[in-house]
Protein backbone atom coordinates (compact mmCIF):
# COMPACT_ATOMS: atom_id res chain seq x y z
CA UNK A 1 0.00 0.00 0.00
CA UNK A 2 1.43 3.20 -0.93
CA UNK A 3 1.52 5.73 1.35
CA UNK A 4 -1.19 8.19 -0.25
CA UNK A 5 -3.50 5.22 -0.18
CA UNK A 6 -2.72 4.38 3.48
CA UNK A 7 -3.20 8.11 4.42
CA UNK A 8 -6.61 7.92 2.85
CA UNK A 9 -7.50 4.54 4.46
CA UNK A 10 -6.80 6.20 7.88
CA UNK A 11 -8.84 9.41 7.00
CA UNK A 12 -11.78 7.10 6.20
CA UNK A 13 -11.57 5.62 9.25
CA UNK A 14 -11.66 8.93 10.94
CA UNK A 15 -14.05 9.87 9.05
CA UNK A 16 -16.35 6.39 9.94
CA UNK A 17 -15.73 7.22 13.68
CA UNK A 18 -16.70 10.54 13.43
CA UNK A 19 -19.52 9.97 11.44
CA UNK A 20 -20.66 7.33 14.39
CA UNK A 21 -20.19 9.51 16.89
CA UNK A 22 -22.40 12.71 15.61
CA UNK A 23 -25.47 9.85 14.91
CA UNK A 24 -25.16 8.84 18.14
CA UNK A 25 -25.18 12.77 19.38
CA UNK A 26 -27.74 13.32 16.92
CA UNK A 27 -31.13 14.16 18.29
CA UNK A 28 -33.84 11.85 17.72
CA UNK A 29 -36.97 13.00 16.18
CA UNK A 30 -40.57 12.47 14.63
CA UNK A 31 -39.34 11.88 11.08
CA UNK A 32 -43.26 10.03 9.98
CA UNK A 33 -46.80 10.27 11.40
CA UNK A 34 -49.25 8.00 9.47
CA UNK A 35 -53.10 7.71 10.63
CA UNK A 36 -54.13 4.44 10.59
CA UNK A 37 -57.95 2.66 10.20
CA UNK A 38 -59.74 1.43 13.18
CA UNK A 39 -60.56 1.81 17.05
CA UNK A 40 -59.03 4.21 19.37
CA UNK A 41 -57.54 1.24 21.46
CA UNK A 42 -54.30 -0.54 21.37
CA UNK A 43 -51.60 -1.79 23.66
CA UNK A 44 -48.31 -3.68 22.59
CA UNK A 45 -46.44 -3.03 19.56
CA UNK A 46 -43.76 -6.15 18.28
CA UNK A 47 -40.70 -6.22 15.73
CA UNK A 48 -39.75 -8.42 13.54
CA UNK A 49 -36.98 -6.18 12.28
CA UNK A 50 -35.88 -9.25 9.60
CA UNK A 51 -38.57 -9.12 7.78
CA UNK A 52 -39.37 -5.34 8.35
CA UNK A 53 -42.68 -6.25 9.85
CA UNK A 54 -44.43 -4.10 12.48
CA UNK A 55 -47.73 -5.87 15.08
CA UNK A 56 -49.75 -3.21 16.33
CA UNK A 57 -52.32 -4.87 18.97
CA UNK A 58 -55.12 -2.51 17.69
CA UNK A 59 -58.39 -3.27 19.79
CA UNK A 60 -59.65 -7.05 18.43
CA UNK A 61 -56.89 -7.69 15.33
CA UNK A 62 -53.63 -7.25 15.26
CA UNK A 63 -51.66 -4.55 12.28
CA UNK A 64 -49.07 -5.98 10.40
CA UNK A 65 -47.39 -2.93 9.23
CA UNK A 66 -44.24 -2.99 6.77
CA UNK A 67 -41.70 -0.96 7.77
CA UNK A 68 -40.35 -0.47 4.14
CA UNK A 69 -43.21 0.56 1.81
CA UNK A 70 -44.85 2.47 4.98
CA UNK A 71 -48.32 0.81 4.75
CA UNK A 72 -50.46 -2.16 6.83
CA UNK A 73 -49.96 -5.39 4.71
CA UNK A 74 -52.81 -7.78 6.89
CA UNK A 75 -54.46 -8.28 10.12
CA UNK A 76 -54.61 -11.22 12.32
CA UNK A 77 -58.58 -10.99 12.67
CA UNK A 78 -60.83 -11.91 15.40
CA UNK A 79 -58.33 -11.15 18.35
CA UNK A 80 -60.25 -10.05 21.04
CA UNK A 81 -58.94 -7.39 23.49
CA UNK A 82 -55.44 -8.05 22.56
CA UNK A 83 -52.92 -7.29 24.44
CA UNK A 84 -49.28 -8.03 22.44
CA UNK A 85 -47.77 -10.76 20.44
CA UNK A 86 -44.50 -12.70 20.77
CA UNK A 87 -42.82 -13.24 17.71
CA UNK A 88 -41.16 -16.84 16.89
CA UNK A 89 -39.25 -16.00 13.25
CA UNK A 90 -37.25 -19.29 13.47
CA UNK A 91 -40.47 -21.02 13.73
CA UNK A 92 -42.60 -18.56 11.77
CA UNK A 93 -44.95 -18.16 14.10
CA UNK A 94 -47.11 -15.38 16.30
CA UNK A 95 -48.68 -15.56 19.02
CA UNK A 96 -51.37 -12.80 20.00
CA UNK A 97 -52.69 -12.25 23.75
CA UNK A 98 -56.44 -12.07 23.35
CA UNK A 99 -57.83 -10.36 27.17
CA UNK A 100 -61.25 -10.53 26.70
CA UNK A 101 -61.70 -13.98 25.86
CA UNK A 102 -58.68 -15.65 27.58
CA UNK A 103 -56.96 -17.27 25.05
CA UNK A 104 -53.55 -16.75 22.73
CA UNK A 105 -54.29 -16.47 19.28
CA UNK A 106 -51.39 -18.93 16.95
CA UNK A 107 -50.66 -17.57 13.32
CA UNK A 108 -48.23 -17.98 10.91
CA UNK A 109 -45.72 -15.29 10.28
CA UNK A 110 -45.53 -15.42 6.42
CA UNK A 111 -48.76 -16.11 5.63
CA UNK A 112 -50.86 -14.50 9.03
CA UNK A 113 -53.21 -17.58 8.53
CA UNK A 114 -54.60 -18.39 12.18
CA UNK A 115 -53.50 -22.08 12.98
CA UNK A 116 -55.60 -21.94 16.25
CA UNK A 117 -56.32 -20.44 20.03
CA UNK A 118 -55.00 -22.24 23.29
CA UNK A 119 -56.83 -21.14 26.69
CA UNK A 120 -54.93 -19.14 29.11
CA UNK A 121 -55.90 -17.81 32.75
CA UNK A 122 -57.91 -14.77 33.29
CA UNK A 123 -56.89 -11.68 31.03
CA UNK A 124 -53.07 -12.60 29.21
CA UNK A 125 -51.46 -9.06 28.92
CA UNK A 126 -47.66 -8.97 28.17
CA UNK A 127 -46.72 -12.09 25.71
CA UNK A 128 -42.82 -13.29 25.15
CA UNK A 129 -41.11 -16.00 23.09
CA UNK A 130 -38.00 -17.36 24.81
CA UNK A 131 -35.60 -19.05 21.93
CA UNK A 132 -33.22 -20.45 24.22
CA UNK A 133 -36.35 -23.22 25.31
CA UNK A 134 -38.17 -22.80 22.37
CA UNK A 135 -41.75 -21.81 25.03
CA UNK A 136 -43.84 -18.47 24.79
CA UNK A 137 -44.48 -17.31 27.86
CA UNK A 138 -48.24 -15.32 28.63
CA UNK A 139 -48.88 -13.16 31.33
CA UNK A 140 -52.14 -13.44 32.77
CA UNK A 141 -52.73 -10.12 34.59
CA UNK A 142 -55.71 -10.86 36.80
CA UNK A 143 -54.85 -14.25 37.79
CA UNK A 144 -51.18 -13.44 38.35
CA UNK A 145 -50.22 -16.66 37.15
CA UNK A 146 -48.02 -17.56 33.15
CA UNK A 147 -49.11 -19.60 30.88
CA UNK A 148 -46.81 -21.64 29.38
CA UNK A 149 -47.24 -22.91 25.56
CA UNK A 150 -44.40 -25.08 23.92
CA UNK A 151 -44.12 -23.26 20.50
CA UNK A 152 -43.00 -26.27 18.59
CA UNK A 153 -46.38 -28.37 19.35
CA UNK A 154 -48.34 -25.32 19.87
CA UNK A 155 -49.71 -26.89 23.44
CA UNK A 156 -50.18 -25.23 26.46
CA UNK A 157 -47.61 -27.29 29.07
CA UNK A 158 -47.50 -25.53 32.05
CA UNK A 159 -48.72 -22.61 34.30
CA UNK A 160 -46.34 -20.79 36.24
CA UNK A 161 -47.63 -19.26 40.10
CA UNK A 162 -46.19 -15.97 40.56
CA UNK A 163 -48.54 -13.74 41.97
CA UNK A 164 -50.00 -10.01 41.73
CA UNK A 165 -50.85 -8.02 38.94
CA UNK A 166 -48.41 -8.87 35.94
CA UNK A 167 -47.06 -6.18 33.50
CA UNK A 168 -44.25 -6.37 30.76
CA UNK A 169 -41.58 -9.45 30.76
CA UNK A 170 -38.12 -10.12 29.02
CA UNK A 171 -36.04 -12.77 28.43
CA UNK A 172 -32.19 -12.88 28.93
CA UNK A 173 -31.98 -15.63 26.27
CA UNK A 174 -30.19 -17.58 28.87
CA UNK A 175 -32.74 -19.09 30.47
CA UNK A 176 -34.20 -16.25 32.43
CA UNK A 177 -37.50 -14.51 32.49
CA UNK A 178 -38.14 -11.25 33.75
CA UNK A 179 -41.80 -10.02 34.58
CA UNK A 180 -42.93 -6.70 36.53
CA UNK A 181 -45.23 -7.18 39.24
CA UNK A 182 -46.97 -3.55 39.21
CA UNK A 183 -49.02 -3.56 42.06
CA UNK A 184 -46.19 -5.00 44.38
CA UNK A 185 -43.35 -3.06 43.41
CA UNK A 186 -41.50 -6.05 42.28
CA UNK A 187 -39.79 -7.47 39.76
CA UNK A 188 -39.74 -11.58 39.44
CA UNK A 189 -37.45 -13.63 37.88
CA UNK A 190 -38.78 -16.80 36.32
CA UNK A 191 -36.51 -20.10 35.28
CA UNK A 192 -37.75 -20.69 31.61
CA UNK A 193 -36.08 -24.09 31.70
CA UNK A 194 -37.10 -25.55 35.20
CA UNK A 195 -40.50 -23.29 34.79
CA UNK A 196 -40.49 -21.77 38.28
CA UNK A 197 -40.33 -18.49 40.51
CA UNK A 198 -36.81 -18.34 41.42
CA UNK A 199 -36.54 -14.81 42.88
CA UNK A 200 -38.28 -11.96 43.16
CA UNK A 201 -36.82 -8.06 43.23
CA UNK A 202 -38.30 -5.15 45.50
CA UNK A 203 -37.72 -2.45 43.30
CA UNK A 204 -39.97 -0.12 46.20
CA UNK A 205 -37.14 2.64 47.07
CA UNK A 206 -36.93 3.67 42.89
CA UNK A 207 -40.10 2.20 41.31
CA UNK A 208 -44.12 2.47 41.89
CA UNK A 209 -46.07 0.54 40.15
CA UNK A 210 -43.57 -0.81 37.36
CA UNK A 211 -44.63 -1.54 33.71
CA UNK A 212 -42.69 -0.85 30.51
CA UNK A 213 -39.55 -3.27 30.90
CA UNK A 214 -36.43 -3.85 28.39
CA UNK A 215 -33.20 -5.58 28.61
CA UNK A 216 -29.68 -5.40 28.18
CA UNK A 217 -29.11 -9.16 28.00
CA UNK A 218 -25.01 -8.94 27.89
CA UNK A 219 -25.36 -7.00 31.07
CA UNK A 220 -28.01 -8.79 32.86
CA UNK A 221 -29.37 -5.00 33.41
CA UNK A 222 -33.19 -3.92 33.09
CA UNK A 223 -34.77 -1.01 32.32
CA UNK A 224 -38.29 -0.62 33.97
CA UNK A 225 -40.34 2.25 33.24
CA UNK A 226 -42.45 3.62 36.15
CA UNK A 227 -46.11 5.09 37.10
CA UNK A 228 -43.74 7.67 39.70
CA UNK A 229 -42.37 9.31 36.25
CA UNK A 230 -39.37 7.32 37.02
CA UNK A 231 -37.07 5.24 34.83
CA UNK A 232 -35.58 2.23 37.22
CA UNK A 233 -32.01 1.07 36.16
CA UNK A 234 -31.76 -3.03 38.13
CA UNK A 235 -29.26 -5.55 37.73
CA UNK A 236 -31.23 -8.72 36.84
CA UNK A 237 -29.92 -11.10 38.59
CA UNK A 238 -29.36 -9.34 41.81
CA UNK A 239 -31.88 -7.17 41.79
CA UNK A 240 -29.31 -3.78 42.75
CA UNK A 241 -30.53 -0.67 41.99
CA UNK A 242 -28.28 0.77 39.32
CA UNK A 243 -30.06 4.00 38.76
CA UNK A 244 -33.63 5.94 39.07
CA UNK A 245 -34.48 8.47 36.01
CA UNK A 246 -36.95 10.92 35.74
CA UNK A 247 -39.08 10.53 32.39
CA UNK A 248 -42.76 11.61 31.96
CA UNK A 249 -46.05 10.93 33.34
CA UNK A 250 -47.98 7.68 32.28
CA UNK A 251 -44.59 5.93 31.55
CA UNK A 252 -45.97 2.59 29.93
CA UNK A 253 -43.06 1.35 28.03
CA UNK A 254 -39.09 0.77 27.41
CA UNK A 255 -36.68 -0.28 24.60
CA UNK A 256 -33.06 -0.41 24.70
CA UNK A 257 -30.99 0.32 21.90
CA UNK A 258 -27.25 -1.50 22.36
CA UNK A 259 -25.52 -0.10 19.25
CA UNK A 260 -25.90 3.30 20.40
CA UNK A 261 -26.01 2.45 24.15
CA UNK A 262 -29.24 4.07 24.96
CA UNK A 263 -32.46 3.61 26.67
CA UNK A 264 -35.84 4.87 26.21
CA UNK A 265 -39.00 5.45 27.84
CA UNK A 266 -42.26 6.43 26.37
CA UNK A 267 -44.99 8.13 28.21
CA UNK A 268 -48.63 8.90 27.98
CA UNK A 269 -47.97 12.90 28.24
CA UNK A 270 -46.12 12.87 24.85
CA UNK A 271 -42.74 12.42 25.99
CA UNK A 272 -39.82 10.43 25.10
CA UNK A 273 -36.59 10.07 27.28
CA UNK A 274 -33.48 9.45 25.84
CA UNK A 275 -30.97 8.28 28.35
CA UNK A 276 -27.39 7.51 28.21
CA UNK A 277 -26.82 3.84 29.42
CA UNK A 278 -23.47 4.18 30.62
CA UNK A 279 -23.46 7.92 32.29
CA UNK A 280 -27.39 7.29 33.37
CA UNK A 281 -27.95 10.92 31.93
CA UNK A 282 -30.90 12.23 30.30
CA UNK A 283 -29.36 12.99 26.83
CA UNK A 284 -32.93 13.89 25.43
CA UNK A 285 -36.64 14.91 26.03
CA UNK A 286 -38.51 14.45 22.61
CA UNK A 287 -41.93 15.53 22.20
CA UNK A 288 -44.05 13.18 20.81
CA UNK A 289 -48.01 13.16 21.32
CA UNK A 290 -49.97 12.90 24.33
CA UNK A 291 -51.21 9.40 24.38
CA UNK A 292 -48.09 8.11 23.09
CA UNK A 293 -47.45 5.91 25.89
CA UNK A 294 -46.06 2.34 24.14
CA UNK A 295 -42.94 1.91 22.10
CA UNK A 296 -40.52 -0.82 20.61
CA UNK A 297 -37.41 -0.49 18.98
CA UNK A 298 -35.99 -1.63 15.37
CA UNK A 299 -32.76 -2.74 16.14
CA UNK A 300 -31.68 -2.61 12.95
CA UNK A 301 -32.92 0.81 11.39
CA UNK A 302 -32.46 2.25 15.45
CA UNK A 303 -36.02 3.76 14.75
CA UNK A 304 -39.09 3.91 17.22
CA UNK A 305 -42.46 3.25 16.60
CA UNK A 306 -45.41 4.94 18.55
CA UNK A 307 -48.89 4.57 18.26
CA UNK A 308 -50.98 7.47 19.64
CA UNK A 309 -54.58 8.92 19.03
CA UNK A 310 -56.20 12.90 19.52
CA UNK A 311 -57.98 13.48 22.71
CA UNK A 312 -61.24 14.47 23.04
CA UNK A 313 -62.09 14.94 26.39
CA UNK A 314 -58.77 15.12 29.13
CA UNK A 315 -58.61 11.69 31.33
CA UNK A 316 -58.48 11.78 35.26
CA UNK A 317 -56.22 9.79 38.33
CA UNK A 318 -58.48 7.15 37.63
CA UNK A 319 -59.73 7.22 33.89
CA UNK A 320 -57.63 7.48 30.54
CA UNK A 321 -58.83 9.93 28.50
CA UNK A 322 -61.71 9.97 25.75
CA UNK A 323 -60.09 9.71 22.33
CA UNK A 324 -61.68 10.95 19.07
CA UNK A 325 -62.46 7.91 16.77
CA UNK A 326 -60.88 7.83 13.29
CA UNK A 327 -57.20 9.53 15.19
CA UNK A 328 -55.19 6.28 15.34
CA UNK A 329 -51.39 7.18 14.37
CA UNK A 330 -48.86 5.51 14.23
CA UNK A 331 -45.14 7.80 14.72
CA UNK A 332 -42.00 6.64 13.79
CA UNK A 333 -39.13 8.13 15.46
CA UNK A 334 -35.19 8.06 13.93
CA UNK A 335 -32.18 10.40 13.60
Amino acid sequence: MTLQKFSKFIWSLLWAASALAGAHAADLRVIARQTLDGDTKWDYLSIDAGNHRLFIAHGDRVDVFDTQTNKVVGVVPNTPGVHGVALAPELNRGYASNGLNSTVTVFELSSLKVLGTLPTQKKPDAIVYDALTKRVFAANGDSGTLTVIDALSSQVINTIQVGGKLEFQAVDGKGLLYVNVEDKNLLAVVDTVRLRVINEHDISLACESPTGLSIDAPSNRLFIGCRNEKMAVVEGLTGVILASIPVGKGCDATAFDATFNQAYASSGDGTLTVLNAETYQVEQTLKTQTTARTTVLDPLQHRLYLVAADVETPGTDRERPKLKAGTFKLLTVGR
